[in-house]
């Protein structure tokens, strides 16, 4: 039996309120389906510690945020620029959220991960 799940808009909605109430800012970057669309999340902290997150349904069936790119020249080299790895898991999934969340401190985006999940 496949188990309810928000849909993507309510979920973004979330993020959006979640982050406000926080302090911090969030931006719709590109809309995905209102239903099922994947959603990528850009992290900032202040303008630095970049990072893009995408949720991925944990072994017990609850989503996990993952870090599948990150502001690091290793990465840079492996996995290209920001911009290049959002153009390109755009081009896979044209149903794809990004929101992009600035806030002021890690644990603080991570307090918004977690309430939204």
């Amino acid at each position: 039996m496949i188990e309810p799940r928000l849909a993507a808009h309510v979920r973004i909605e979330a993020l959006k309120r979640l982050t406000s109430a926080a302090g911090g800012f969030a931006t719709i970057i590109a809309r995905g389906d209102p239903v099922s669309g994947a959603i990528l999340i850009a992290r900032t902290v202040r303008g630095q510690d970049n990072a893009l997150l995408e949720s991925f349904l944990g072994f017990d069936g609850k989503p996990d945020w993952q870090e599948v790119w990150a502001e690091d020249s290793a990465q840079d080299t492996a996995k290209g620029s920001m911009a290049e790895y959002v153009e390109r898991r755009r081009a896979r999934d044209t149903d794809l959220w990004i929101i992009e969340l600035d806030v002021a401190s890690r644990a603080q985006f991570n307090a918004i991960i977690a309430q939204a999940s």
